[in-house]
């Protein structure tokens, strides 16, 4: 018998058990579709919390002020240094002129403070640099490398006034345990959930084969090829997970199109129905060879463990 008849024949009548065992098959494509809704859900989820914290990262810096009478080449020099730190993903400038403006322009409404800064006479405020890292974990050392400078006391280092990392050490520590929990939680919730789908689906590829013990028996007894017997498991467990996936994508259409606006006004710039559409293959591919894996996983330990007893 030929490897393509044979094949094609396996898969008639995985095809068929799929179809016969109708309360078993949906028994097993419920539970997979809900597996496999909850995944999308956590990439979903995850997807928002990594837009949420990277509009908030993008808010947090770290401030260096200097002295009024630091001179323009020491900073440029300390600018020169930090951006070819490579924790560094970007630095400002904000000049004394800058830094005057901004400071007027917060406190226009304050009569008493433009009274007691045109009293001065002159700019009270120093030149600084906003400096962004490239992960919230990377401030701390980014800000060990200022104060070293800042404590050597010579050259550009003389210029520098403050370091304001102190003051938002407890916002970027908490940014970071945030984006650290959300990952290693996602890790853990997808491993549950993966391997109590394969138990789930694994029971129930059992109950089908026992429902057939004895067309498999008398295939045992006549010498029958082992693909040839558990094949057809193997497919419907692979069915299964096909079944699933297609109905998981079907239903995040209406879902993700009716929590759009409301995830948008929620997240800020978040809206999950754009991030349907626009990572609808990464989805796709995802939720299909999850599916497609736990079934066929699930199938091949149950049909495995059958054929040795």
């Amino acid at each position: 018998m030929s490897f393509w008849l044979t094949t094609k024949r396996v898969a008639r009548y995985g095809l068929i058990g799929f179809i016969r065992n109708g309360f078993i098959s949906l028994s097993a494509i419920l539970i997979m579709t809900i597996t496999l809704f909850v995944i999308s859900i956590l990439m979903i989820s995850s997807a928002a919390l990594k837009s949420v914290l990277a509009d908030l990262t993008s808010k947090v810096d770290v401030t260096v002020y200097f002295t009024t009478d630091a001179s323009q080449d020491q900073i440029d020099q300390i600018r020169q240094s930090v951006e070819a730190l490579p924790e560094v993903a970007g630095v400002s400038y904000i000049s004394r002129d800058d830094a005057l403006a901004r400071f007027q322009e917060r406190h226009k409404n304050d009569q008493l403070t433009m009274q007691a800064l045109q009293g001065l006479g002159e700019n009270p405020l120093g030149a600084s640099l906003e400096i962004r890292a490239k992960e919230t974990s990377q401030y701390e050392t980014i800000a060990r490398f200022l104060d070293a400078q800042q404590a050597s006391g010579a050259g550009s280092g003389s210029a520098i006034d403050k370091v304001n990392f102190a003051q938002n050490k407890t916002t970027i520590d908490r940014l970071t345990n945030i984006i650290q929990t959300s990952r290693t939680l996602g890790v853990a919730i997808a491993i549950i959930l993966g391997l109590a789908s394969i138990l789930i689906v694994f029971n129930t590829i059992r109950l089908a084969i026992y429902t057939s013990r004895e067309e498999i028996g008398v295939m045992n007894l006549v010498g029958a090829n082992p693909w040839y017997v558990r094949g057809p498991f193997m497919i419907t467990g692979v069915l299964y997970g096909l079944v699933s996936a297609v109905l998981v994508l079907v239903i995040l259409y209406p879902l993700t199109a009716w929590l759009g606006p409301t995830s948008e006004r929620f997240f800020g710039t978040f809206n999950v129905l754009s991030y349907y559409t626009g990572s609808f293959a990464v989805l796709f591919f995802t939720i299909l060879i999850s599916g497609v894996a736990l079934g066929a996983l699930s199938s091949y330990l149950a049909v495995s463990r059958y054929l040795n007893t």
